[in-house]
């Protein structure tokens, strides 16, 4: 008996989806419940289970547009001798692209029979990826099934900055290195200095990139955006981490970060600046009586920003968990459209890949957004003298048609108070 592998539905307003990558070949065995296929919307990247047991039959290639319920694959479930772990085969999957079959053919060419056994079952692009960053395999905490590392594992792991130097937050080859064979699709050159060809790469943006290209340009053209300016002395913030880490972690499991106390401070500011909390709609103002708080969270895919609800009723123990969660979530694609969806104010972290200073950009309908940056020792003034202190330059973008320059500023100087001086959060003061 086939069963048939469908596009879920993945919320009312989706309607179709890109089939952006198999993570099995045309032939593989499969268990129930095991991802198969990745599917891309204008919102969310999601992997698909499958729904039994069996032999896979590629219907669909990847990087197809396919509507919500089309059957895209068959799962054999009669087929006998189905292997545990998807059989090792030369042959390309049905599902890719030219230029993906000769990639598969030169890796199953260059297979050594003695490599470990581990890497050699992982596939063509996280082996790539891996040996570009010479990842030590032993330190890379895996989530596939059966023990795998999978790609969003390697790109985690990248991301986390337990590698040093790895600040890159996507593995998508540049122009100048991405070297089609002449004919393939997305193959193209203009005319070099010595009469050859210089080679391109033309790829179609995908459904989350042309969503954030479209909800940037509204940004800009439909709201008067203005950015002010503050640092922070990240000395007491710092004192508090060391001292309490060991221990808050034992405790809750989680690590005691910086983004808390951030959540925290814009919580306690937004009450008071109830106008920075708000949005326009027409030509009202909705003033929102809840703090739902955006966390940026940079992607292979790009930027998402899942929202923390009710961030003014929760701990730090409890917000430092949620952002931990998300960011598995986007890792391994497990994010849903209501993660995403009602959020009143953003927090956006550039430091964590070594900005020291950028303007953010609005996430409408919401009317402001902090910027963090990098954390970096520098000379200050204090009590007369010139002093060595960990700084952090802070920003709040805002829209000037409902927060006036006076409260945008004052707002970003009570956020700089309370990180300054954490125990006026708990003093309300």
């Amino acid at each position: 008996m086939k069963v048939d592998i469908k596009v879920p539905e993945v919320g009312e307003s989706v309607r179709e989806a890109i089939l952006a990558e198999w993570l099995k070949t045309d032939g593989d065995g499969v268990e129930k419940d095991e991802p198969v296929f990745v599917i891309e919307t204008d919102k969310v990247t999601l992997e698909v289970p499958s729904p039994e047991s069996g032999i896979l039959e590629i219907l669909i290639r990847e990087g197809d547009t396919v509507a919500v319920g089309t059957v895209v694959g068959k799962i054999d479930t009669e087929a006998a001798d189905q292997p545990k772990e998807g059989k090792k085969t030369k042959e390309p999957a049905a599902g890719k692209r030219p230029e993906e079959k000769e990639e598969a053919a030169d890796d199953a060419a260059g297979d050594d029979p003695q490599a470990d056994s581990q890497e050699s079952d992982l596939p063509p692009s996280v082996r790539r990826l891996a040996a570009e960053h010479d990842i030590d395999w032993s330190r890379v905490p895996a989530s596939g099934k059966g023990g795998r590392i999978t790609k969003e594992d390697v790109m985690g792991y990248l991301q986390s900055g337990e590698k040093a130097g790895a600040e890159d937050e996507g593995e998508e080859a540049k122009p100048s290195e991405a070297k089609p064979a002449p004919g393939a699709p997305g193959a193209s050159g203009v005319p070099g200095d010595a009469g050859g060809m210089e080679e391109t790469t033309r790829k179609p943006m995908s459904p989350i990139r042309k969503t954030i290209a479209r909800h940037l340009l509204a940004a800009k053209q439909d709201t008067a955006m203005l950015t002010t300016f503050n640092e922070i002395d990240m000395s007491r913030v710092g004192e508090i981490r060391e001292r309490f880490k060991d221990a808050f972690y034992e405790k809750h499991g989680v690590r005691l970060g910086f983004m808390s106390f951030f959540v925290k401070a814009s919580v306690a500011a937004l009450q008071e600046f109830p106008a920075v909390n708000a949005r326009i709609d027409k030509d009202d103002i909705v003033y929102h009586h809840y703090y739902h708080i955006g966390i940026a969270i940079g992607s292979e895919r790009g930027l998402v920003v899942p929202v923390i609800r009710h961030a003014d009723r929760l701990g730090f123990a409890q917000i430092e968990s949620q952002i931990l969660d998300f960011a598995g979530k986007v890792r391994k694609n497990r994010l849903s459209l209501a993660d995403l969806e009602g959020g009143t104010f953003s927090i956006t972290n550039g430091g964590i890949y070594g900005s020291l200073m950028s303007t953010p950009i609005l996430n409408p309908p919401q009317s402001a957004i902090l910027g963090m940056h990098k954390i970096e020792d520098r000379p200050v003034a204090s009590a007369g003298q010139v002093v060595i202190r960990p700084m952090m330059y802070v920003a709040v973008s805002y829209d000037h048609r409902i927060i006036d320059g006076k409260d945008a500023v004052t707002f970003l100087r009570r956020i700089k108070e309370f990180v300054e001086n954490p125990e006026r959060i708990l003093m309300e003061i």
